[in-house]
Formats: C-alpha cells, structure tokens, sequence
C-alpha cells in the first residue's frame, strides 16, 4: 500500500506508456501507416512498370511542324550556358528560341546575347517585358512573349532545364495526334556538392517522380503539367483563355496541364527526360523550397496532400518498431518497408531516369524520409511562401502579396 501511495509521477507515466491497451493502440496505428505505405510503394512500381512497358517510339511526323520555345528568364542559374546552348543545338529543321525578362539589366540577358552571337543563323529572339500582368512574374512575361512566336506549336520550359539533341522531336511526335493536347517531361535533379541540394535532388528522384507515375497509373493518364516541359498548340492555349488565364497561380504548369485537360484533350508524358540543375541549397533552404512546394501541393491537390502522410514508409516502419518493442513480425515488416523503400528509388532513378548520381546519394536517404513527415505537417498550416525573393500569400492557387490572405 505505502509503496503505491509513494510512487514517483515518473512511474505514473511509465506504467500509462507500458499499459497493454495503449501499446496495442500504437501497435495498430503505425502497422497500419506501414501497410498503407507499402501499397504506395507496390502501386509506385506499378506507374513505373506501366510507363517503361509502353511503346517509347513515338512516329514523327513528316515533315516535321515547326516550333516556337518560350523560356522566361529571372537571374542565372547553375550551368545556364551549357543549358541554352543544348536548345540552340537540336537536331531539329525549324524552329525558334524566345526569351524573355522582365528587366533590360537582368544577368541572363548577357548569355542570351553570347548565345546569338554564336548562333547567327538561329532566329534567337530577347524579349523585354516590362509589364507586371500578374503576381507570377514567369507568366506575365510568357503573355507579353506570345505575340512575338511565328508557329501553332508551343513549348515552354525552364531556364534550368538541359536536353537531349533529340529532343525536340521525341517532345512534339506526340502532338501529330490531335486528341493530345499537352506534352509533358519527367525531370532529373543535377545536385551541387551541399548537402541541402543532393537531399532536392534525391527527393526529386525518390518522391516527386513515383508520385507521377502513380498518379498517371491510378488516374489512368496523367491530368496535369510539368514546368520541365509543356508542348502543346497554339490553340489550345487560347482554348482555356491563354496564358492570362492563370497570372496569379503559383503552380502555373500543373494549372496550364490540367485546365488543357479539362478541355476534353490527352496529356501525354514524353519518354524523353530532361536534366535540370540545382542551386546549392543549405539545409534551410531546403526545407524552405520543399515547404513551398509542400504548401502549393497542398492549395492544389488537397486530398493528394493530406493522403502523402500514407507514402512516409520509413517513418512508419521505425515508429511502429518502436511500439512494437522490436517484435519479429514488427522487424519483417520494417525490412519489407526498407526494401521496398530503397527499391522504388533506385529503379526509378536506373531505369527511368538514367541518373547514377542519385544512386550514389541514396544512403542519404533515411535522412530525407525523417525530415518529410515534418514538412508535411509544416506544410499543412500557414499560406505564407517565399518564392524567387518575394514573399507571397497563397489561397486556392493563387498568389497575392496581401497580408488579409495570411493564416499563418
């Protein structure tokens, strides 16, 4: 009696942490986020199964259409030369180049001016866009670079973004088919030698990238866009109201995609990848552009977001270890994860995207799977982002810079 009157608080919550009905409460709680993150790792493989199963020799059509390429500029970014100088030397018959900034003294401008010089017979065109139509810059000056394009066929890119020779006619054979409306790329991340970057680039390559080919398996094609590439028609731009019609949307390539898409029209999925190369991000930027990216999924695709918590296999698996007290059938399933885990990245990286540097990074990543369930539940509040050194306030897609919008 006096023994249990004495008790330390201590040995209070060590008895409620040890009690066999909270213990089995953990048990099922984090078996069950196990289970549901093994399904996503199986229908993960099934995306990727899919998407290397289909025929990758797409008929080009003859003669070939030509194309007018959009890129916006903001600033340099790594390996910039080596990126446009891979536009500029496509094995392709016609086609033209069009870049455009927003200010006449941006960096970028000196290597457009570099690339036409090298590249006399290249019709290379320098826009300046001096207006601001909207909070996404990028879009504004895609408008105002519009009516300078000579040809139906449209592609749009990123700076960042380096190709193939052959690129442009694996991207635009797709469109000979008039029921497709949009073209889109797979992407690989290049990292710098910071930890923050090789962790974007795993994440890119072991996150990002099996999300879409699940999302293009379960939904049975694809529904959206990616800012590595966006081929598409003239007309269908127009079609859903022309690049004004998303201005203020920060994830102006997922909207473009899946408004062409509403429209009744296919978005394919280019078996071409596209490399782009990162900037060397510290820890906190990482975790800084991973929150914006967290927070835009979120605005954009919120059962998506909320059902990402069930794709944190590793986190799962050692929590439900932990409960568990290291139980045989707790530790088959936690190796299971494991496997599964590091295989699912590791194909992805091998055979869909050819990126050895990612396999040799893929020790790192336990790291990255500790640090995403915190990103997630960061990700889950505030609308407040930070975006090309502006800070913006995101509702329903949209950007704003007033502060009425901010909820955290």
């Amino acid at each position: 009696m006096n023994a249990k009157k004495h008790a330390s608080p201590g040995g209070a919550k060590e008895n409620l942490w040890m009690h066999p009905t909270l213990r089995l409460t953990l048990e099922i709680i984090t078996a069950l986020g196990t289970i549901a993150s093994l399904s996503f790792y199986v229908l993960a493989l099934c995306g990727l199964v899919a998407f290397l199963k289909r025929n990758r020799q797409n008929p080009h059509p003859a003669p070939l259409p030509p194309i007018s390429i959009l890129k916006p500029l903001k600033g340099t970014d790594p390996e910039m030369w080596q990126s446009f100088l891979s536009h500029a030397e496509q094995n392709y018959t016609n086609f033209e180049l069009i870049f455009g900034v927003s200010d006449p003294a941006d960096p970028a401008c000196e290597v457009v001016a570099r690339l036409q010089k090298q590249f006399p017979d290249r019709t290379i065109k320098l826009i300046v866009c001096d207006r601001a139509l909207g909070a996404n810059i990028k879009v504004s000056n895609l408008a105002q670079m519009l009516p300078h394009a000579r040809h139906e066929i449209l592609l749009v890119n990123d700076s960042d973004i380096r190709v193939e020779p052959g690129y442009l006619q694996e991207v635009i054979a797709p469109l000979a088919d008039p029921q497709v409306g949009l073209v889109t790329c797979l992407y690989r991340g290049e990292p710098a030698s910071t930890l923050g970057s090789q962790l974007e680039a795993l994440s890119i390559a072991t996150d990002f990238i099996p999300g879409v080919l699940s999302a293009r398996f379960l939904e049975k094609g694809l529904h959206f866009g990616l800012g590595s590439t966006l081929a598409f028609r003239r007309a269908s731009l127009a079609a859903i109201g022309g690049f004004e019609s998303i201005l203020d949307y920060l994830a102006d390539d997922y909207e473009l995609g899946r408004r062409i898409a509403a429209t009744g029209k296919r978005i394919e999925l280019s078996p071409d990848t596209v490399t782009t190369f990162l900037p060397a991000y510290t820890l906190r930027q990482f975790w800084q552009h991973q929150l914006r990216w967290s927070r835009t999924i979120r605005d954009a695709r919120p059962a998506g977001y909320i059902g990402l918590i069930f794709t944190f296999g590793l986190p799962w698996s050692l929590a439900m270890l932990i409960a568990a007290r290291g139980s045989t059938w707790a530790l088959i399933l936690f190796a299971l994860t494991c496997a599964l885990r590091v295989g699912v990245g590791s194909a992805t990286a091998s055979a869909v995207l050819n990126h050895r540097m990612t396999l040799r990074g893929i020790f790192l990543l336990p790291l990255r799977d500790l640090i995403a369930p915190f990103v997630w539940a960061a990700g889950l509040v505030g609308n407040r982002i930070h975006w090309r050194g502006d800070d913006f306030y995101l509702k329903d897609g949209r950007l704003s810079k007033s502060k009425l919008q901010n909820s955290g």
